[in-house]
């Protein structure tokens, strides 16, 4: 692998310095100026098949998978499965019956909830066999990559990020646009949410070697969104929009509709409220946490789907009205704990359990992944 620039969250303040000198311009929560995010040239698509996955259909893939967390699909349809504990990772073909491992994450420090978590494979991975992970180290949370057919050290292309026993977020996806987000919780530090010089509490737009990506509301920073929580869950829909799934604190979850510069307002609001004259945005949908802890978020046709922890559902959003409907549970007690949903190349639901993570008893066969086969 090529050598890149080691890009630390001490050199993303200095370049982000540097360019505001150089006339960059943008408050930290304001609105960007129109026409600064123009989207970059890529060969990814939107991953939202217009099939709908039949919630009746469910068939087993795997079973006995320690902690599953990361989900990303190669292609052809094979399925990279990360274990936050142990470190590995799983490749995973439909109708096998078994994951495999093909990887093992050096320098993992799993604990809580912390440890091996995203995934996603390079837009071009048919050519370069990379494949980026988001985990916890000694000393922090960090962005590496990696290529799978081969037994090198992971390349870290982004560290410096605060880690905690809690809110160390995890979840990283290529956009359409071609760049690399990253879903960045507080790490129990409510402030850095609102703290533009800050990695934590945000949602982050890098390019594929960890750079601030071009575009971004402030040059030479890799912030595309703050005043987060614990944000687990990102995706797209045909129209190029992107949403979010956040964790409260007491009262309620989120799923939000993300666009660039804004400020969702944690910790000065928990679900919607005051908006402050507009400098926060309210979230599109909230349930109390109870019947949430929202993880992972998929977007197939018109409908959205959550996977909620706590709430042991698949929750569905439809996208209609403006721009969404009311939410409607699904599956509710059937599986347990509910990590990650992700939409294959096929139009599949791909689904997880998380029952393995100390929360509670394990159901015979934990954990598992599921596929709901597109109608």
């Amino acid at each position: 692998m090529a050598a890149l620039k080691h890009w630390t969250f001490a050199t993303l303040l200095t370049v982000a310095a540097a360019a505001g000198c150089a006339g960059g311009s943008g408050a930290s929560g304001g609105e960007p100026s129109a026409g600064s995010l123009a989207p970059v040239a890529s060969s990814v698509a939107t991953s939202t098949p217009t099939g709908t996955p039949d919630l009746n259909a469910p068939e087993e893939l795997a079973r006995g998978i320690d902690v599953p967390w990361g989900l990303t699909f190669l292609p052809g349809g094979d399925a990279l499965i990360a274990e936050r504990e142990t470190a590995r990772v799983l490749r995973l073909t439909p109708g096998s019956g078994q994951a495999r491992q093909v990887y093992e994450v050096a320098g993992v420090a799993a604990m809580r909830e912390g440890g091996l978590l995203g995934l996603a494979a390079s837009p071009d991975f048919a050519q370069d066999n990379l494949v980026y992970a988001y985990f916890t180290a000694e000393q922090d949370n960090r962005i590496v990559r990696f290529r799978l057919d081969g037994d090198e050290q992971p390349e870290v292309i982004l560290d410096g990020i605060a880690k905690a026993t809690y809110h160390n977020g995890g979840r990283i996806a290529f956009g359409p646009d071609g760049m690399l987000y990253a879903g960045v919780g507080d790490a129990g530090n409510t402030q850095s949410s609102q703290d533009p010089d800050s990695l934590n509490g945000k949602i982050l737009r890098l390019t594929p070697d960890g750079r601030p990506a071009p575009g971004n509301p402030n040059p030479g920073s890799p912030v595309y969104s703050l005043g987060h929580r614990n944000v687990q869950g990102l995706a797209w829909d045909a129209q190029g929009r992107m949403f979010a799934a956040e964790f409260g604190q007491n009262e309620l979850d989120e799923v939000n509709l993300i666009e660039p510069g804004r400020n969702y307002g944690w910790p000065a609001v928990e679900g919607a409220g005051d908006t402050q004259g507009g400098r926060y945005t309210n979230p599109l949908v909230t349930w109390p946490v109870s019947e949430a802890s929202p993880s992972g978020l998929a977007i197939a046709g018109n409908t959205i789907y959550v996977a909620a922890l706590r709430g042991q559902r698949l929750w569905t959003i439809p996208l209609t009205g403006d721009p969404a409907g009311d939410p409607v549970a699904q599956l509710q007690d059937r599986y347990g704990r509910l990590r990650t949903v992700q939409v294959a190349p096929d139009g599949a639901l791909w689904l997880t359990t998380s029952n393995t993570d100390g929360r509670i008893d394990p159901r015979d066969g934990d954990d598992r992944v599921l596929r709901f086969p597109a109608r």
